[in-house]
């Protein structure tokens, strides 16, 4: 809060407000207000859903209301029909991420430090990078058959390619002066590594992999529907197939939860790997 005292010469006179008295307190409130809206969006829009399912405003049968597409859901759940998909489509997404991140972050770290590999690779990656993924999956038929290696595969090289970039840009973004002390203390290519190279760059390289995440469940329900005979994707296209449209919409509500639980669990390993990056989503230091 600021005043002017009413003086001949203006006296200019700054008050802390609220959030600087109570910064704890503040925060809070803030954080309880980004939940709340949060959670409201989704809950107004079902509830307008479910309204216009009940009312007849939309075709029940192409959009059955929500209420129906939990019942079903439910019901599928307990029988155990679901999660044989469920757990086809997490294991493809699982084990293609690890490669994908695993080989991303090695070449990208490589690149990023040797410039003569950089100007060696950096050409043809770009190139593959801006190929659709999708357009791979015949050539990792070809290569692995039918089965899980196609799926693994594709998700592997999506998730590459966004762990690649960030990790190499992060690396090329490193202060000169960072790695110039670390050689007049005659640090080891793996001191350098550990104490240089890593820090300064898992911040930057963990953004890209969360972000890989979600894009992982979105190529693997694509493949799934093309070249799979199981998982969400596969259940979703079959669904429209057969006008089992209750049944699609619960698989793509599994497909949306899955992704959202996916990419959170990045973001969480990412703040428990990294206590000094800045605080994402606007969440300030309480």
């Amino acid at each position: 809060m600021t005043t002017i005292a009413p003086d001949r010469e203006s006296v200019l006179i700054r008050r802390p407000g609220p959030e600087e008295l109570h910064p704890v307190r503040a925060h809070r409130r803030r954080r309880a207000l980004e939940l709340s809206l949060a959670a409201a969006v989704p809950v107004l829009l079902v509830l307008l859903w479910q309204l216009a399912a009940a009312q007849a405003w939309i075709d029940s049968r192409v959009y059955p209301a929500p209420s129906t597409i939990l019942a079903d859901g439910w019901d599928r759940a307990a029988a155990g029909e679901l999660w044989p998909d469920v757990w086809a489509t997490l294991k493809r997404v699982l084990a293609g991420y690890a490669i994908g991140t695993a080989a991303g972050y090695a070449l990208g770290l490589l690149m990023g430090s040797l410039s003569l590999v950089r100007a060696a690779l950096e050409p043809l990656l770009d190139a593959l990078y801006v190929v659709p993924k999708l357009a791979l999956l015949p050539i990792f038929l070809n290569m692995f058959g039918l089965g899980e290696g196609p799926q693994v595969a594709l998700v592997a090289a999506t998730v590459f390619f966004f762990v690649w970039i960030s990790t190499m840009s992060a690396v090329i973004a490193i202060p000169s002066g960072h790695r110039d002390a670390g050689r007049v203390f005659g640090a080891s290519p793996w001191q350098m590594f550990r104490h240089v190279l890593l820090p300064a760059s898992l911040p930057s390289v963990l953004v890209g992999a969360r972000i890989a995440a979600g894009v992982a469940v979105l190529v693997i329900v694509a493949s799934e529907q093309i070249a799979a005979t199981n998982g969400l994707g596969h259940l979703i296209f079959d669904s429209r197939a057969l006008f089992q449209n209750d049944v699609m919409f619960v698989g793509i509500v599994c497909v949306a939860v899955l992704g959202v639980l996916f990419s959170e669990l990045v973001r969480i390993a990412g703040r428990l790997l990294t206590p000094w990056a800045p605080r994402d989503r606007g969440r300030g230091q309480s």
